[in-house]
């Protein structure tokens, strides 16, 4: 396996000099990420049930899960965006589309099913604490009900509508439960067809449990999921040679080409041949919240604007090693943040041999 160790800034600016033309379509599970910034110091106790009643001082919110993709392409200059799933009928999808038109994200395929919840990750934390350790226990909200087949005919439709004037398509797959979110068998089966009948579109999935159900568009396992181990332990990686041999099997298997990324130590890309790309090393305190979401942004604006693959994975690389370093939120990537972590990233490559 060869390593990816060089790229140029005069090609890292030519690549994003394309972003601004790029027409990109986000098809999968919206969610809208809202934060409750809490005081501590004003926690007060309820007079009917004499438990502690927290204060919040101030509420946030933004586009998740696909969303959370969308931010990224947006931070990155990318010219067109569109998003294809659904919402509820309700206040959650008030202000995640609210949030998405903001982004100059386009909603027109963003159905709404009053049958169905937005799906909503609520963040409490504390408002003095940036850190990890600011996090209290997060509550969720998510379907519980199997997608209509009405509603996947509409999403269905809201993509092939977009096809003829698209750039790339990015898949997130995000709910757990199978049929209960956007990507389901009908959805994969269509994107398999669709991915052949537009060639010259590019397809991009990430899957949270599924990501070995896609056929003919590129995919982004993680090292573990590549290799089928589940659970892997904090700090535990996969032999090189057993995810190289993971990776030539799973290209025949997709039709398509692999991306496996493997935390701090960047990505493994199949074409044009198994190629490592590292990734920055860094220092300090970080959050891997959306860290996968913002290295597929990178990854598919550069591979729309005319990257290869290994360079594509590279600025993948760099975008995500900007958005971990912030706290306390989903962190997004602008363009010019990525010529100075190239030169960081050059430096290291330099200490390295």
């Amino acid at each position: 396996m060869r390593t990816f160790n060089s790229m140029v800034a005069e090609r890292l600016a030519e690549l994003m000099g394309q972003f601004a033309r790029l027409r990109i379509a986000v098809l999968g599970d919206f969610f809208l990420d809202k934060y409750l910034d809490i005081n501590p110091a004003l926690a007060d106790v309820s007079v009917e049930t004499g438990k502690t009643a927290h204060q919040v001082v101030a509420v946030r919110h933004s586009p998740g899960a696909a969303g959370t993709i969308v931010c990224n392409l947006a931070a990155l200059g990318v010219g067109t965006l569109h998003s294809v799933g659904f919402t509820g009928d309700d206040g959650e999808a008030y202000d995640l589309r609210k949030d998405l038109t903001a982004l100059g994200c386009r909603v027109d395929h963003l159905a709404c099913d009053r049958q169905r919840m937005t799906p909503v990750y609520l963040k409490p934390r504390n408002a003095d604490n940036p850190s990890l350790d600011g996090e209290r226990a997060r509550y969720d909200t998510k379907n519980r009900t199997p997608t209509s087949e009405v509603l996947i005919r509409e999403i269905i439709a809201g993509l092939d509508a977009l096809l003829p004037e698209l750039d790339a398509v990015i898949i997130q797959d995000q709910v757990e439960e199978p049929g209960h979110g956007v990507v389901t068998p009908a959805v994969f089966d269509a994107l398999a067809d669709r991915a052949k009948r537009y060639a010259k579109v590019i397809f991009f999935a990430d899957s949270r449990r599924r990501i070995k159900l896609f056929r003919n568009v590129i995919i982004k396992p993680n090292q573990f999921e590549a290799v089928g181990l589940e659970n892997p332990l904090p700090g535990q990686s996969v032999d090189h040679q057993r995810l190289c041999e993971a990776i030539r099997q799973m290209k025949t298997t997709i039709g398509a080409p692999i991306c496996a990324t493997c935390g701090p130590e960047g990505m493994v890309v199949s074409d044009p041949e198994l190629t490592r790309v590292p990734g920055v090393r860094l220092e300090g305190p970080i959050d891997s919240t959306g860290a996968g979401d913002s290295a597929t942004a990178g990854v598919v604006s550069a591979l729309a604007a005319g990257a290869t693959l290994p360079e594509a994975a590279l600025v993948g690389n760099l975008v995500a090693s900007i958005t971990v370093q912030q706290l306390a939120t989903t962190g997004t990537a602008q363009p010019q943040q990525l010529l100075p972590r190239l030169a960081l990233w050059q430096a290291q490559r330099n200490e390295d041999h």
